[in-house]
């Protein structure tokens, strides 16, 4: 079978990348995988057995339509069976006119929980106010669009299948739930550079605005008043960063918090670290969390993705509100003064974050099923 892939990543084009190989393992499974996505002018079009990499080099304006171009052109010159955009925004809509006419069955990956509140939602009267991006907004209504045109679609929890079908009902097909596929080899360890603080806490990802990091800032200011021990490391990069990093400055954490940027050995960072904090307004998974549970590191998470689903609140994890420094500021004092569950919830969050990984199986083989089963839907 000869698919494409419509991708929102153009960390495709780095050799060395986590998605790279994840790419070259789906690969395996095809006849031929193409690959387009935007990316820097830096990128090249690559070949590597029976995956092939696109670049397309334009402004964000006029994006789909050089995706929709791009990937009608491969249809037809390469005989694609089965087109995959891999988000029903932007993507989905390229994917959706590059299928129109032509032979090619359409698949949607889902892998955000778009249908959350908080997806649109800047903030509310107990936390701070982050600026969501307003292109939101029609990203849900070209999603309305896309995703009952689909012949299959994907998403990566329970949490998104469910919103997915509150919403649409029968007029989609059955989302198929397929995890993401994470690593469950634990790395060494990685040392945590010098701070004045004895008791840290990590967060790693994005620094972008639904990651709400401002209000593990605002929970951290209220701890600091009675644990002076206790600051936070900040590892990720993002167009937040220097907002984030003035907030820091303007409530006077400077010596409570240290932005590491983007790290390569975030995940041994974190098992050196005595809490893993997250306060996202919404994941349609949750990478990080199963990241941290390998780590055997203590979890405080706000109420998105797979907690519930993979973890439960106050037996595997702390988990808190959304919007809620308050809620999360109660969470990191718990973890202060009660080490018996500082000790007890890493080893249960650990042991539903290998279960899940062991029932998940083979990722890119069950892709490929799902791909097939796409084709094969009259």
């Amino acid at each position: 079978m000869k698919v494409l892939f419509i991708s929102n990543d153009p960390s495709i084009f780095n050799a060395a990348s986590a998605v790279r190989a994840r790419m070259r393992a789906y690969a395996s499974h095809f006849e031929e995988l193409h690959i387009i996505s935007a990316a820097g002018l830096g990128a090249r079009e690559k070949q590597e057995g029976t995956l092939s990499l696109y670049p397309i080099h334009t402004w964000k304006i006029f994006r789909v339509r050089a995706l929709a171009a791009r990937a009608r052109a491969l249809i037809k010159e390469r005989g694609i069976a089965v087109v995959s955009a891999q988000d029903p925004f932007e993507h989905g809509l390229a994917a959706l006119r590059a299928v129109a006419g032509t032979n090619a069955k359409l698949h949607i990956q889902v892998h955000t929980d778009f249908l959350s509140p908080w997806f649109v939602r800047s903030g509310n009267w107990r936390s701070p106010s982050v600026r969501m991006p307003f292109l939101n907004r029609f990203r849900r209504r070209i999603a309305d669009r896309v995703l009952p045109a689909a012949d299959g679609i994907r998403v990566v929890s329970e949490r998104v299948k469910q919103s997915l079908i509150e919403r649409y009902g029968n007029r989609i097909r059955e989302p198929i739930v397929i995890p993401v596929a994470v690593d469950s080899i634990v790395p060494e360890h990685a040392r945590l550079p010098d701070r004045s603080f004895k008791f840290a806490l990590i967060t790693v990802g994005r620094l972008e605005p639904e990651k709400r990091i401002e209000d593990i800032l605002a929970a951290l200011k209220l701890v600091v008043k009675q644990y002076p021990m206790v600051g936070l490391f900040i590892v990720g990069e993002g167009k937040e960063r220097r907002r984030l990093e003035r907030m820091t400055h303007s409530i006077s954490l400077t010596e409570h918090v240290i932005f590491l940027g983007a790290r390569a050995d975030a995940r041994g960072l974190m098992g050196n670290a005595q809490a893993f904090i997250q306060a996202s307004a919404y994941e349609g998974y949750g990478r990080t969390l199963i990241e941290a549970a390998l780590a055997k590191v203590p979890i405080i998470t706000t109420d998105v993705g797979i907690v519930g689903e993979v973890f439960k609140g106050y037996e595997d994890v702390l988990s808190v509100p959304v919007a809620d420094p308050t809620a999360l500021s109660l969470a990191i004092v718990g973890f202060l003064e009660d080490t018996a569950v500082r000790q007890e919830l890493p080893l249960r969050a650990e042991a539903a974050a290998r279960a899940h990984l062991a029932a998940a199986s083979d990722i890119p083989a069950r892709i490929a099923a799902d791909l097939t089963r796409t084709l094969q839907r009259a």
